[in-house]
């Protein structure tokens, strides 16, 4: 009996010591994960203050389209919501849709801000700014995903597009989605050459374009986000 006794304080111990030591694993993977959390928010933090500096420099091209980039951002994650939800859970989507015309920077201001109709060499020069874009952001790891959106934006579902003329679903989802908040804003905004348009009349002219210049998937979906929640939209970021 006696030595069954110690056998069972020998197990008791024993049991005790490796539960304190389990508690100390967890208290350390604790600490960890608290570590790691603090780093990631630090490191999306910095990734955020990039992008901002990339956009802002951007938008000093072309102060007369204000928050143009913010905008149109905003559209394409609603839009999202509906057609392509895990764009709207991965955090980095939204950098695709800020940087879109990030490669302007490389465009002269005598040919950006050209009152009078392009030419075809001009024109030829505007659109290069896509390829360039892509190119800006090649180096950068984390902006490896918004290359799609930079280099894709302007393609059209019937293939007419630029630069590299793709149709359909070969055009990434996360481009279809932002050509057209990005006319959406184009149409709803002034410009030097015309007053903005109703909503009412973007609504139709998107319409239209259905199947040729957008994706139907996609201004099917534009058509469910209500009018209120654009306005919402405009407001916020005016």
């Amino acid at each position: 009996m006696d030595r069954l006794r110690e056998e069972l304080e020998d197990t008791r111990k024993l049991a005790a010591e490796k539960e304190e030591q389990l508690e100390r694993y967890a208290a350390d993977l604790r600490e960890t994960f608290k570590q790691e959390r603090e780093r990631a928010h630090e490191l999306r933090s910095s990734y955020v203050a990039t992008v901002r500096a990339l956009t802002n420099a951007v938008d000093a091209r072309d102060a007369y389209t204000g928050k143009h980039a913010e905008r149109v951002a905003a559209y394409a994650l609603e839009l999202a919501h509906t057609i392509a939800p895990e764009l709207v859970a991965d955090p980095l989507s939204e950098f695709g849709f800020l940087l879109h015309d990030v490669g302007k920077v490389a465009i002269p201001d005598s040919v950006l801000h050209k009152p009078e109709p392009l030419t075809a060499e001009e024109r030829a020069l505007i659109e290069t700014h896509t390829v360039i874009g892509a190119q800006i952001l090649a180096g950068i790891e984390f902006l490896a995903d918004a290359q799609e959106v930079v280099r894709h934006h302007h393609e059209r579902w019937d293939g007419g597009g630029y630069p590299d003329g793709l149709a359909g679903e070969d055009i990434p989802i996360a481009a279809r989605i932002f050509a057209l908040a990005d006319t959406l804003d184009a149409l709803t905004t002034d410009r030097p050459y015309r007053p903005a348009a109703s909503l009412e009349r973007a609504r139709k002219v998107i319409n239209a374009e259905a199947g040729t210049q957008f994706d139907p998937a996609v201004v099917t979906a534009f058509a469910e986000v209500s009018d209120e929640r654009i306005e919402d939209i405009r407001r916020a970021i005016a």
